[in-house]
C-alpha cells in the first residue's frame, strides 16, 4: 500500500513538473518598448539604464523606437555603450529619423529596423573641429564594425571629407534613406510597425510593455536639457545679481538659489555631478563674497572662487564645450542686467560697502589745503619771535611759519627755502 501510494505521488510531481515546463514555455516574451524621442540629453540615459535592467530581470527583449533629431553626443555615447553592454537582444527601429546621435544609438543595436521613409545620419558635430570630428567618427566607425556594418558608411555620417563611391561626394555629410540603408546592410528590415518587426524576427507570441519615463526621470530630462540649464544658469545669476542690487533679502535672491538649485539638483539626480561638484560650487560663492564684502582688492580668494565656480559648472555639464557656451550665455546676459541696472545697483547697500560714496566738496562747505609752494624764494618780516615757530609778513600776507634754525627775533628779515603744504620754513637774512 505503502509503495503504491509513493508511485501515485511521484506521477502526480512529474505532471506538475512538465505543466509547469510546457507553461513557461509557452509564455509570450516581454518586449519592452522605450521611446528615444526629442532631445539626447542625461536624463534619457537614466531613463534606457531602467528599462535595459527590466528586460534583463525578467529575461525580455528591448525594443528602441527611435524619433530624433539628436542631441549630446556624451548621452548618446552612455546610452550606446548601455545598449553594447546588454544582456539581452537589442532592437533599433526608427520610425521616423536617427540623425546625429539618435545615428549613434541606432547603430549601437544588433539589429536595425526601419520604417518607409525613415532616415539616418547627419551626424556632423557641432561645434566641427577636427578634434571632434575624428572622435565621433571613431566612434560611429567602432560602433558599426562591432555588428558587422560598413565602417565607410558610419565614417561619412560624422566627417564630411569621406566619400563612398555611388552614394555621399567629399564635402557632404551621409544621411540615408531605409531603402538605401537595407541595401548598403546598415539596416536590417524594413517594417511598416514594431507588431510587423517582431513578428519578422520570430516573436509570434510576445506582450509589448511600452515604458515611458516616470515623473522623476521626466523632471530629469527637462533640467537637464541643454536650453533649460543655460535659461537656469542664467536665471541663477540674475537672481543674485538682482539680490544684490536690492535691500535686504527677497524674491529675487530666493528664486536665483532656486535656480541654481534645480540646475544642479537635474544633475545630481542622473549622475552627471556628485555632492564634490556642487560643494565646489558653494565653496567658490562663499569665496567670491568674501573677496567683494569683507577683503580689499582682488587677490587669491577672488581668483579661487571663480576657479572654483568655474569647475563646478563644467563637472556639472560634464563636457567643457558646453560648460563654458552655456557659462558664456550666463554672464552675458548677467553683464546686460548689470547695465540695465547700473543706477539702482549704485543705490544698493552693497554698492556702498564697495565704492566710498562720501564726498568732501565745495558745495558742502568743504575747501582743499591752501598750496604755497608759489611762496619759496619770496622774502618778507618777521611779525613776531620764531622759537622757531611764529608769524612774518610776505608779500602783505601773514602766514605761520617755521624757522629753519634757531631763534629769530621781531622785525628781522626772513626768506622761504621750503614750502610744505601749509607749512612754510623760512631762513633769517643777513643784512651786511
Amino acid at each position: 500500500m505503502k509503495r503504491l501510494d509513493s508511485r501515485i505521488i511521484s506521477m502526480i510531481l512529474v505532471l506538475i513538473s512538465v505543466f509547469a515546463f510546457s507553461t513557461g514555455a509557452l509564455a509570450a516574451p516581454l518586449a519592452y518598448a522605450l521611446p528615444i524621442r526629442g532631445e539626447i540629453e542625461p536624463g534619457l540615459a537614466a531613463f534606457v539604464a531602467r528599462g535595459i535592467q527590466l528586460a534583463e530581470r525578467n529575461g525580455g527583449i528591448v525594443l528602441l523606437e527611435i524619433n530624433t533629431f539628436g542631441g549630446r553626443v556624451d548621452a548618446a555615447t552612455e546610452i550606446k555603450d548601455l545598449v553594447l553592454k546588454a544582456d539581452v537582444p537589442v532592437i533599433a527601429y526608427v520610425s521616423e529619423r536617427a540623425w546625429s546621435a539618435g545615428a549613434l544609438i541606432a547603430l549601437s543595436a544588433p539589429q536595425i529596423a526601419m520604417a518607409p521613409g525613415s532616415s539616418i545620419g547627419a551626424a556632423e558635430p557641432r561645434p566641427m573641429e577636427e578634434k571632434t570630428v575624428s572622435a565621433l567618427k571613431a566612434e560611429f566607425e567602432s560602433t558599426a564594425e562591432r555588428w558587422g556594418r560598413n565602417r565607410q558608411l558610419a565614417a561619412a555620417m560624422v566627417d564630411a571629407d569621406v566619400v563612398v563611391e555611388g552614394l555621399v561626394e567629399k564635402g557632404k555629410i551621409l544621411t540615408l534613406s531605409a531603402q538605401d540603408a537595407l541595401d548598403w546592410d546598415m539596416a536590417d528590415m524594413m517594417t511598416a510597425n514594431t507588431h510587423e518587426l517582431l513578428t519578422q524576427l520570430g516573436y509570434d507570441n510576445y506582450e509589448i510593455i511600452n515604458l515611458t519615463p516616470h515623473w522623476a526621470e521626466q523632471i530629469a530630462r527637462f533640467l537637464t536639457n541643454s536650453t533649460v540649464s543655460s535659461l537656469l544658469l542664467s536665471l541663477g545669476f540674475l537672481g543674485l545679481i538682482f539680490e544684490v542690487a536690492s535691500p535686504g533679502w527677497g524674491v529675487p535672491g530666493t528664486a536665483g538659489l532656486a535656480a541654481l538649485f534645480l540646475f544642479f539638483g537635474g544633475r545630481y539626480v542622473t549622475g552627471l555631478v556628485g555632492l564634490e561638484g556642487i560643494l565646489l560650487f558653494i565653496a567658490g560663492i562663499i569665496l567670491l563674497v568674501l573677496e567683494i564684502a569683507v577683503i580689499p582688492g582682488f587677490g587669491l580668494a577672488g581668483i579661487l572662487g571663480l576657479a572654483s565656480v568655474i569647475g563646478s559648472i563644467v563637472l556639472a555639464f560634464g563636457d567643457v564645450q558646453m560648460a563654458l557656451f552655456s557659462l558664456s550665455i550666463a554672464i552675458t546676459v548677467s553683464a546686460v542686467a548689470v547695465v540695465l541696472l547700473w543706477n539702482r545697483f549704485r543705490q544698493s547697500r552693497f554698492w556702498q560697502r564697495l565704492v566710498l560714496s562720501h564726498r568732501e566738496s565745495p558745495d558742502v562747505g568743504y575747501r582743499a589745503p591752501a598750496d604755497f609752494t608759489h611762496l619759496v624764494g619770496k622774502r618778507g618780516t618777521t611779525v613776531s619771535p620764531l622759537r622757531p615757530a611764529g608769524t612774518a609778513t610776505i608779500d602783505g600776507n601773514r602766514y605761520d611759519v617755521v624757522s629753519e634754525g634757531g631763534f629769530v627775533s621781531t622785525n628781522s628779515p626772513v626768506e622761504v627755502v621750503l614750502a610744505e603744504g601749509t607749512r612754510l620754513v623760512v631762513r633769517e637774512v643777513r643784512v651786511e
